[in-house]
């Protein structure tokens, strides 16, 4: 089969709305080329990158690549992606040079030259996540070991916003939790809940390339006995009580169940949120206590942000 790689050049803010519009436009992998990979300096040693070559990334900006089989759709689908993409203006996203070009390779070039960009990534004190070709030999007895098989997305390393999520579900998730995590994407934040003692955990995402994704990750890591992945818009029509709920979106889309995640949530339920841009922190600060959250921690990771808030309303059983 033939493929065709779309690639965009753009910035750090929208690298994670156009991999959500590469998603949806049928991406059968997603490449980020972030030269601040190579450059940052770290805090820590969460997040630690090792083994990536500065020849293979962008001078400045960021570029994003992915890949879709050729077909005669082809060229209406790279349309609707420009179009997706432009359309990111509108929540005062930074698109940078938004420059997009395509180029064709053979799918023996494209299945072996992405796994360069990713390799194992220690996240929080407990947790790492690797994927599935590397081997990777545990440093502690308590070390919580994701396995990825990306196959759909992936980057050089993970998004600020997702090992935000991880560390707060690290912190906040106890024994017994039942969790929700909406918009789960490959199903990391599942399975993290998982490993980290939750009992039951509902994995929910519009996107059926996302589910899919999502339940192979789960199978991969052993989890499935309590992570149930499904197709669903944000909450509609799910009930609860549950201990936690997990969303790792854009603010637009957080704001737009911060009332529902209230009503599914137990009294003193954890709202772990991320994916949400310096500018946009107050708009879900707001919204949170309106809907008679109490905020309880705030993560910043450069330019992202994560609210960890707990939920003061009582939540009827349903």
């Amino acid at each position: 089969m033939k493929w065709s790689e779309i690639s965009i050049h753009t910035t750090q803010e929208a690298v994670e709305p156009i991999s959500n519009i590469l998603h949806e436009a049928g991406a059968s992998g997603v490449v980020i080329e972030d030269p601040e990979d190579l450059v940052k300096e770290r805090t820590s040693v969460y997040g630690e990158i090792y083994q990536l070559d500065p020849n293979d990334y962008p001078e400045e900006g960021v570029i994003v690549k992915a890949y879709l089989p050729v077909t005669s759709f082809l060229g209406e689908t790279v349309e609707e992606i420009k179009v997706g993409i432009n359309n990111l203006i509108t929540y005062d996203i930074d698109l940078g040079h938004n420059r997009v070009s395509i180029s064709e390779v053979n799918e023996e070039e494209w299945a072996t030259a992405w796994k360069k960009y990713y390799k194992p990534v220690k996240i929080s004190e407990k947790i790492t996540i690797t994927p599935t070709w590397e081997d990777y030999e545990p440093v502690s007895s308590d070390e919580v070991i994701i396995e990825l098989d990306p196959g759909m997305a992936f980057g050089t390393g993970t998004h600020p916003t997702t090992v935000m999520c991880l560390q707060a579900i690290e912190k906040y998730i106890t024994q017994g939790d039942h969790v929700i995590d909406v918009g789960t994407g490959s199903g990391v934040l599942s399975i993290a809940a998982a490993q980290l003692g939750a009992a039951n955990v509902e994995a929910f995402d519009l996107d059926e390339v996302a589910v899919t994704s999502a339940r192979l990750n789960v199978k991969l890591n052993k989890v499935a006995s309590t992570v149930t992945v499904g197709q669903n818009n944000l909450l509609e029509g799910i009930e609860g009580p549950v201990d936690v709920i997990v969303g790792n979106l854009l603010a637009e889309i957080i704001l737009l169940f911060v009332p529902d995640a209230a009503r599914v949530l137990k009294k003193d339920g954890y709202f772990i949120t991320s994916g949400i841009i310096q500018g946009k922190k107050n708009d879900v600060k707001q919204s949170l206590l309106q809907a008679g959250f109490e905020i309880v921690e705030t993560l910043e990771m450069e330019d992202w942000v994560a609210i960890i808030a707990k939920n003061s309303a009582d939540t009827k059983e349903g």
